[in-house]
């Protein structure tokens, strides 16, 4: 059974990531400070953590770099609610395995925790975790989202997986990256204000944009995704966003491609 260890000084937040992870099958132990959690993570050595940035005492960051110190490739998720561009880049310099926001889908949480726990599991008694690491690739993805947070969620989790990303808050601002450089795949919202992306599509289908579109989509409207259809996405996927079939999509696309 693989070990979870959420650090958190919110019991409450502890108790619901304890409930949701236990009902995925995790053995989920929990700390309500960082003192407590390493303890923890020092003699149960977890297979993945799930760590809040913001604690008093002890913060994420400075509970990280312990973890580091001790097993350089240990899974590691911050919870990063409010943190600054400057906390992201420290965590980035202590290769976290993800970085996730507070308050986004649990079903992404769990696709994300899910991922960094079937990376490369197998390792000797008293040792840490050695993270499968994903070489560079060459193609390209731009993501098209206005909602931040899932923007934001999807360009870490496809960047960890070795694709070059891009991101855009806008169709318009969308379209003119794609003028410039057109990517191999495209992640695009189909509900945005303004040129959602049915206008996206559209003007792309205009251009011969040659590259693969997934698109991503809460609305049920049947019109709506019937004209999307219309145009030839190679998928359409639902929010909250399933990680491993976004991936799995994206994965299908390039391969298609070069074909």
């Amino acid at each position: 059974m693989n070990t979870l260890l959420v650090i958190d000084d919110d019991r409450l937040n502890c108790d619901m990531l304890h409930s949701v992870f236990t009902r995925q099958g995790y053995q989920v132990l929990t700390a309500t400070s960082g003192q407590e959690g390493l303890e923890l993570f020092y003699r149960r050595n977890p297979r993945v953590t799930l760590l809040d940035l913001r604690m008093p005492g002890m913060d994420g960051l400075a509970v990280l770099k312990e973890i580091r110190a001790h097993d350089p490739a240990a899974g590691v998720i911050l919870l990063g609610g409010g943190a600054t561009e400057d906390q992201e880049n420290q965590a980035r310099e202590l290769r976290v395995s993800d970085f996730f926001r507070k308050g986004l889908s649990l079903d992404m949480l769990i696709g994300v925790v899910n991922q960094v726990a079937q990376q490369d599991v197998r390792r000797k008694p008293g040792q840490g975790t050695a993270l499968q690491s994903h070489p560079a690739l060459n193609e390209t993805i731009l993501v098209v989202d206005d909602d931040a947070p899932v923007r934001d969620l999807l360009v870490r989790f496809l960047e960890l997986r070795g694709y070059q990303v891009r991101s855009a808050k806008s169709g318009i601002e969308a379209l003119s990256m794609v003028a410039h450089s057109k990517p191999d795949v495209m992640v695009l919202d189909l509900v945005m204000p303004g040129v959602n992306g049915v206008d996206v599509l559209r003007s792309l289908r205009e251009t011969e944009y040659p590259g693969g579109i997934i698109l991503l989509t809460g609305n049920h409207n049947d019109e709506v995704l019937e004209k999307a259809w219309a145009m030839g996405p190679q998928e359409a996927l639902g929010k909250p966003v399933d990680l491993e079939r976004l991936l799995m999509a994206v994965q299908l696309v390039m391969v298609c491609r070069e074909c």
